[in-house]
């Protein structure tokens, strides 16, 4: 049976990229006209026309709200692009903002990478069906019921997934960093709480963003919805979609969310012009998409166009990535650093924080090593997501209290700020498309060495080796610090397949 249905996996194949019609973004003197874009002259007023304005988003409210004010505000355009969309509370909101904004007139161009769509793909159905809405599958699955076939018939192709993350407004505003769009993102779930970090960025930078979506969009990799997954019998409609999402907003558990949203005072202050933007010179990287096609240029990848950028550290590097992978290559590469004077810092998730254990086993065969060359190493702890999630003192890099962390940011000589969907392992520098933005503010830079100084000793472990060479997870604690010699809050199962797993030969695929 399964040699039948691999042989049948084989006959069925992706429709020609020659069907597919070509849009682009709004044209700049469209853009001009929109109520956003007027708003945001009185910010631009007196800036360098070639900067751009940063403005973080470290709260996960202050991450659902800037989602949602652009949604309802657009006029023209919106241009999203994500990994993961979930159908929880927050990702079917998120979905009628789009469908409302499209009924206004606005056209919605929504890329979603396929590996996620599977619980939500009704839902994306009756959207592309709108005529104002066009959704398209990056890098599509051909076997769409039982899904675990492709990648034994595909692996090749379909191991290779578009991360970016983006969302556009009326071609002047956006929003790019490391969340997806669900629960645990916006601070909205029960269980967990990513402590992550995104940017809207208004500014220079913008149309590059635009035209990067553009590349994206109507590449070979990017296939209309229905040319995936044709006519099924069980339909979603749009006036069920809504009623759907009108069902979840009277819930007792959204009301008490978006209570919280109350303290945000994005919208006032975007559209009042009382936003305070940090203005500074920002580059976007970015992966090109025929990356998953294996047909790309070396100077196309995003790893590149950092090096070039940044050059080599020469004072400080501080940084922060859940799913840290370095392997032998970045292990000798952090131990130059440090020979050299190059103060190294990583923060990434402890064993009892991270959502992907065996993306943990890949760190943890080369934690050692880390220690030995100088590169001083963190690990959050986690932590019990109490509602309501209460905010931190303003000007921290993590916000509120995280149960695992997502950001993916550094920073460079105390110059250069990375932020975007980029993570520091083999899966992103080779595998997965990324984006993000190099932001030379020193400003920013001075945020994130802060956080290392007195935010992350707070949350996370400092791990160290002991005489003997063991591994030592020490936390600070209100009366002494607490030290542990095991990965702590994790069980002795756990630990024991993590260990397993780092004697596998799997870390290229991490």
């Amino acid at each position: 049976m399964l040699m039948c249905l691999f042989g049948l996996a084989g006959c069925v194949g992706l429709p020609s990229p020659s069907e597919r019609s070509h849009t682009a973004a709004i044209a700049p003197e469209q853009a001009a006209q929109t109520s956003i874009a007027r708003a945001l002259q009185t910010l631009q007023r007196d800036r360098d026309p070639a900067h751009s304005g940063i403005f973080p988003l470290v709260e996960a409210d202050d991450a659902f709200a800037a989602r949602m004010l652009m949604a309802r505000h657009a006029e023209r355009t919106l241009d999203v692009q994500y990994y993961i969309w979930r159908a929880d509370m927050t990702g079917l909101m998120l979905l009628e903002a789009l469908h409302e904004a499209a009924d206004r007139g606005v056209r919605v161009r929504l890329l979603l990478d396929d590996n996620n769509t599977a619980g939500i793909e009704l839902y994306l159905q009756a959207l592309h069906a709108h005529p104002n809405i066009e959704v398209r599958l990056f890098n599509p699955f051909v076997i769409r019921k039982v899904r675990w076939l492709n990648f034994v018939t595909e692996f090749a192709r379909v191991n290779r997934r578009m991360h970016n993350k983006s969302m556009t407004v009326d071609g002047v505003a956006t929003i790019i960093g490391g969340r997806n769009i669900g629960d645990k993102y916006f601070g909205a779930s029960d269980d967990i709480l990513f402590a992550d970090l995104d940017v809207l960025t208004v500014g220079a930078v913008v149309p590059e963003v635009s035209k990067d979506f553009d590349i994206y969009w109507n590449s070979q990799a990017a296939y209309s919805l229905q040319e995936v997954t044709g006519t099924q019998q069980k339909q979603v409609s749009l006036s069920e979609l809504a009623g759907t999402a009108s069902q979840i907003a009277r819930s007792p558990a959204a009301q008490d969310y978006l209570e919280s949203l109350q303290e945000s005072d994005l919208l006032a202050g975007l559209l009042s012009g009382a936003l305070e933007f940090e203005w500074a010179p920002v580059r976007m990287v970015s992966d090109a998409p025929a990356k998953v096609w294996q047909s790309h240029h070396a100077e196309s990848l995003l790893v590149e166009q950092l090096q070039e950028i940044i050059g080599n550290p020469q004072r400080d590097v501080e940084l922060i990535s859940p799913y840290f992978v370095p392997t032998a290559a970045g292990v000798e590469a952090f131990a130059w650093l440090v020979r050299n004077g190059v103060e190294v810092r990583v923060l990434t998730n402890s064993l009892a924080a991270t959502d992907v254990s065996f993306v943990h086993a890949g760190y943890a065969r080369r934690r050692a090593a880390l220690l030995r060359a100088g590169v001083q190493l963190y690990e959050l702890n986690h932590v019990r997501v109490r509602k309501p999630v209460t905010r931190r003192r303003m000007g921290r890099i993590l916000g509120s209290s995280g149960s695992s962390l997502h950001a993916k940011t550094f920073s460079v000589d105390s110059q250069y700020v990375f932020v975007g969907s980029f993570n520091f392992d083999p899966r992103s520098a080779h595998l997965n498309t990324e984006l993000g933005f190099v932001i030379d503010s020193p400003l920013l830079a001075r945020r994130i060495r802060q956080a290392f100084d007195e935010e992350i000793p707070e949350q996370a472990f400092r791990v160290g080796l002991t005489e003997q060479g063991r591994l030592r997870w020490t936390l600070r604690g209100n009366d002494r610090p607490q030290v542990f010699l095991h990965e702590p809050h994790s069980g002795l199962w756990r630990r024991a397949s993590v260990r397993f797993l780092s004697w596998l030969p799997i870390e290229g695929l991490l």
